[in-house]
């Protein structure tokens, strides 16, 4: 069972670098809950593969940085008139 999880921790970050993705958008993609991905990536992805890690916390860095833009960009959609 626990290399099931140590696998499933592997893909989460392979996929999260590759299509730079957000923690909410990977989630989905898997089909499974944003605090599972996020303990995957920041606790379990570190005692498995250190190096795949450390590529993770710099995607997961520039989400942190980037994400009052894409909330502000969320907001001014939804709030915007139709013409």
């Amino acid at each position: 069972m626990r290399e099931n999880i140590d696998r499933r921790a592997c893909d989460l970050a392979v996929y999260l670098i590759e299509h730079q993705a957000t923690v909410r958008s990977t989630a989905k993609h898997f089909g499974i809950s944003k605090s599972t991905v996020h303990k995957d990536l920041t606790q379990r992805l570190e005692k498995v593969n250190r190096s795949l890690y450390l590529q993770v916390q710099v995607c997961l860095a520039r989400n942190k940085a980037e994400r009052h833009l894409r909330g502000g960009a969320a907001t001014r959609r939804k709030y915007k008139k139709p013409l």
